[in-house]
């Protein structure tokens, strides 16, 4: 029961976290690209708006959600388990092609933010899974 409340707790808290860095990258988005005047918040006027982002503002938001996801599925494993942190980084993946497949961003940004978000992932399983060194090996080095 125990580890059942561990993976939810590592799940809620995975989930949480990448929900509110995921709202912090789209105010940075929104302030450095905001919406038209005229935006008449329809799909089509949306793919507009993507289709035009800056190259600078998408090379930022890659490094943004690469730092998302390594944070959200660290959290998720520290909190919970290694099953919690799977989970976190399948529904983020899940969530990263949806909104590629549904919006025009340029090409480059299709190819390379699958692959920081898997580096992230990557980088953030083996992050929690290794243990500090001991206090005394710290003070001797």
């Amino acid at each position: 029961m125990i580890s059942l409340f561990r993976v939810l707790l590592g799940i809620t808290a995975g989930v949480l976290t990448i929900f509110f860095l995921v709202m912090a990258v789209e105010i940075f988005s929104a302030v450095v690209h905001p919406l038209p005047d005229d935006f008449d918040n329809s799909p089509e006027a949306m793919c507009q708006h993507v289709a035009h982002y800056p190259d600078w503002v998408l090379g930022i938001v890659v490094l943004l959600w690469g730092r998302t996801a390594f944070s959200g599925v660290w959290l998720a494993q520290k909190a919970g388990s290694y099953g919690a942190s799977t989970v976190v980084a399948v529904l983020l993946l899940a969530a990263l092609g949806f909104n590629s497949s549904m919006l025009p961003y340029t090409p480059w940004f299709k190819v390379v933010m699958p692959g920081v978000a898997l580096a992230a992932i990557a980088m953030a399983l083996r992050a929690a899974r290794s243990k500090p060194a001991p206090h005394h090996e710290i003070a001797n080095a």
